[in-house]
């Protein structure tokens, strides 16, 4: 189960990384969360506009915590890794 929750994290932390351009994480490489991966984009218009076709993809539930914002996803061990490609494959082709 251990390995199974570094890989989907790894999945996503690996797309915030080569797409740094777009998606920026809030923790640094060492003190990453293996269950809820957060990150910004560039702005709140962009977030909102991620947001939506994040839901139009099925990805739901991804807005950060209203005193922080930004995005949260939560990738609990029930989650499986194909609603993690989903989300993963949306992050690689958004255009912001």
């Amino acid at each position: 189960m251990a390995r199974r929750a570094q890989a989907k994290a790894a999945r996503i932390y690996d797309v915030i990384d080569r797409r740094s351009d777009v998606f920026h994480g809030h923790a640094e490489k060492g003190s990453r969360s293996l269950m809820n991966v957060t990150f910004t984009l560039n702005g709140p218009e962009e977030e909102k506009r991620f947001l939506a076709e994040a839901k139009a993809a099925g990805c739901l539930g991804l807005a950060g915590h209203r005193s922080v914002g930004g995005i949260r996803a939560s990738i609990y061990n029930a989650l499986p890794m194909e609603s993690v490609e989903v989300l993963a494959s949306l992050m690689e082709s958004f255009k912001p």
